[in-house]
């Protein structure tokens, strides 16, 4: 499948129009200035101070920070020794970013319209996303590795898909609807990270968890580095 997107059909599509014009599973060590290699999450009072360390652009893009899509709604499903990853998104500026991240990590994908004015995303099968859906998948079900952690590649793939501002001073990470399993974990991954949330529930708005507070927002911004070139205003952390 080309980036461009392949319908069922199987003729090419352009990519969705947009609005009108205005990381591995363990962090790369990264060395503080005037100290030693850091190989983990920082603890305690300076740890959201600490893990911008391990932000978007503290290391190259990999296959393992797709987990971020999975802490999310997206999905990954297996087929012999192969798997594919899918998500659905609700606007066309996300299908561009998400395009892009995959392309960027060698993994081609495609894009289809769905109900209710949304798009889904998916790669093709690939023995490169074997190791993932192993990861996250007992039996058909969606659940995170016990080791689990989020870095701001995750996040920022994670935020891409299905992040969501809600002013004044709150922001939306979107879940999966039927994955109640990984709720309470990707909770502790949040907090974890220096972003503990509130979980809504499908009856305030979610699944999803709301991060609350400008000093929690502007750890987020520091996380998951500046918006990619097709993102509307305000729809990013700043």
């Amino acid at each position: 499948m080309s980036l461009s997107g392949l319908g069922d059909t199987g003729k090419a599509q352009p990519p969705p129009a947009l609005f009108p014009a205005p990381e591995s599973d363990t962090p790369t060590p990264v060395r503080r200035r005037g100290g030693a290699p850091q190989n983990g999450p920082a603890q305690g009072d300076d740890a959201g101070r600490q893990l911008v360390f391990f932000g978007a652009d503290a290391a190259e893009p990999t296959v393992a920070d797709l987990a971020g899509l999975l802490a999310g709604p997206g999905e990954v499903v297996r087929m012999g020794g192969t798997a594919r990853l899918s998500v659905q998104v609700d606007a066309a500026w996300r299908v561009h970013v998400l395009v892009a991240e995959l392309a960027s990590r060698g993994l081609a994908a495609s894009w289809q319209p769905t109900e209710g004015e949304r798009h889904a995303v998916r790669t093709s099968y690939t023995r490169v996303l074997k190791p993932l859906a192993a990861a996250w998948l007992h039996g058909t079900a969606k659940r995170p590795p016990a080791a689990f952690h989020l870095t701001g590649r995750r996040l920022r793939l994670w935020l891409a898909a299905a992040g969501s501002p809600e002013p004044p001073d709150c922001f939306l990470l979107r879940l999966g609807a039927d994955d109640q399993e990984c709720w309470e974990p990707i909770g502790v991954a949040l907090a974890a990270a220096g972003l503990a949330g509130t979980l809504l529930g499908p009856g305030e708005g979610g699944p999803a968890y709301r991060i609350t507070g400008r000093r929690r927002l502007a750890r987020l911004a520091e996380l998951v580095g500046g918006p990619p070139p097709a993102t509307p205003p305000q729809a990013w952390p700043t």
